[in-house]
Parts: C-alpha cells; sequence; structure tokens
C-alpha cells in the first residue's frame, strides 16, 4: 500500500521545515511527499531542497495557480493507493500515517478518513486538545456539511479510486476539503478516528483569513457547492 502525502506551499517558510520533519519518519521509502509550489517569493523552495530525499518530489508553478487549483496538481502528480492531504504549517504526529492506513487496511469499503487535531499558535503552543470541540463533532452526511464544513484538509486521507469523484475540482467551490467531503458522503464511506492526528496551526494569515468571510459569502459559497455537486451527479448518472 503506497502513501503518497499531498502538500500545497506558498511563502510558507516559517514552519516547512517542521512540517516536512513531521512527515518523512512516517514515510517507507516507497513512499512520496510531493510538493507543489506555487511561486513562492520567500525561502521556502530552497528550504524544501535541503532535504536530501528521493521520496520528496517538488513542483515548482510558473505561474500562480491559487490553494484550491494547487492542491489539485498535487494530488494529479501523486502515485499512491492511499493520499494524505498536508498544509505546509502544521506538525503532524508521529503515529499518523499508521493509525489511518490501519483502518484503511482493516475496513476495505471505507474512502476517506478525517481525523481531529489539536491546535497550536505561532510557537508550538497548545490552544486546544480538539479543533473538532471548538466548531462541533463530526458529523456525517451531506446536510450537516453543508450548514457547518467538519472536513478539515489537513486532516482528511482517501483511496485513489475516489479521484474519478473529486477531480477536477471545479472552478467555484469555496474549498477544496468541503467538496472532497461532501462528494465522499454520496460516493463513498467516511470513517471518523476521534483522536487528534494533527497539530493544526492557527495564524495571523490563516485567523485573518477565516474572519473576513462575510455571511453573504458563506451563502454563495455553499449555492455553488449545491450547483457543482448536482451538475456532478447527473453527469455520472448519464454515463450508465
Amino acid at each position: 500500500m503506497k502513501i503518497s502525502v499531498c502538500m500545497a506551499t506558498y511563502n510558507g517558510s516559517r514552519f516547512i521545515e517542521k512540517q516536512i520533519q513531521s512527515i518523512l519518519p512516517q514515510l517507507s521509502y516507497n513512499d512520496e511527499l510531493v510538493i507543489v509550489d506555487d511561486c513562492s517569493s520567500d525561502q521556502t523552495v530552497n528550504l524544501i531542497q535541503k532535504f536530501i530525499d528521493s521520496r520528496i518530489k517538488l513542483c515548482e508553478n510558473t505561474r500562480n495557480l491559487g490553494a484550491i487549483k494547487n492542491f489539485e496538481k498535487a494530488i494529479l502528480s501523486a502515485e499512491g493507493d492511499i493520499i494524505f492531504i498536508s498544509d505546509q504549517d502544521d506538525i503532524w504526529m508521529s503515529h499518523k500515517v499508521q493509525e489511518i492506513t490501519q483502518v484503511f487496511f482493516n475496513q476495505k469499503d471505507v474512502t476517506l478518513v478525517v481525523t481531529d487535531a489539536q491546535v497550536i499558535d505561532e510557537q508550538d503552543n497548545v490552544i486546544s486538545d480538539s479543533f473538532l470541540s471548538l466548531i462541533g463533532n463530526f458529523v456525517p452526511g451531506i446536510i450537516p456539511n453543508l450548514i457547518r464544513p467538519r472536513f478539515q484538509g489537513c486532516t482528511l486521507a482517501f483511496r485513489r479510486e475516489m479521484l474519478n469523484y473529486f477531480l477536477p475540482f471545479p472552478e467555484d467551490i469555496p474549498m477544496y476539503d468541503m467538496w472532497i467531503g461532501l462528494s465522499n458522503e454520496i460516493y463513498g464511506k467516511t470513517f471518523y478516528l476521534e483522536q487528534p492526528l494533527i497539530k493544526y496551526r492557527r495564524h495571523s494569515n490563516n485567523v485573518t483569513s477565516e474572519n473576513k468571510t462575510s455571511l453573504l459569502q458563506i451563502v454563495r459559497w455553499r449555492i455553488a457547492l449545491i450547483k457543482n455537486l448536482l451538475i456532478f451527479m447527473f453527469k455520472k448518472t448519464r454515463l450508465f
């Protein structure tokens, strides 16, 4: 069972080394860490290149794609049977890969695994032992996750067979993780692991971005998600 970890980077020099250092010890020689850099202007690429490791596959974009399409490119480049999503600024718990791959090995019908996360600040101090306790416990189903999404991209891992349902990401979706989670609720089976398996970093950049989202924008995003899910379901139906 080959593992691919997909990471999209952009100006992530502050935390990228810690994240890579937390991932590589969990991978076998046959696994891979796929990193696509979206035209960073800081030292992100140089810091990645300092890791002399054949498991790291680094691609540098020639033009900025944005976060969603950058993740799509990383996922399309992955060769693994199980695909993990990774942000550039978190820290993985040392047993994350083992815990998640065990679920896929034991439960053949599970197509997506989502976990909880500790929340840390810029200095690695723990803010909360449970990210989901801050937003509400994980609840499966399309409607609950349209109202209040619980699929956090950096905690997700899924089987390669689901790429036909997840990709390409629609142009107007708000977040790729919501799309993956909702699509899997329709076409696959989700398994929730209660224990936190990453340290999810909250810092000035991502907190500011979250706080800027207006109610009107949230409504527009939900409409876009519903529209694209219906379009995709119609296309799949027409194929049979």
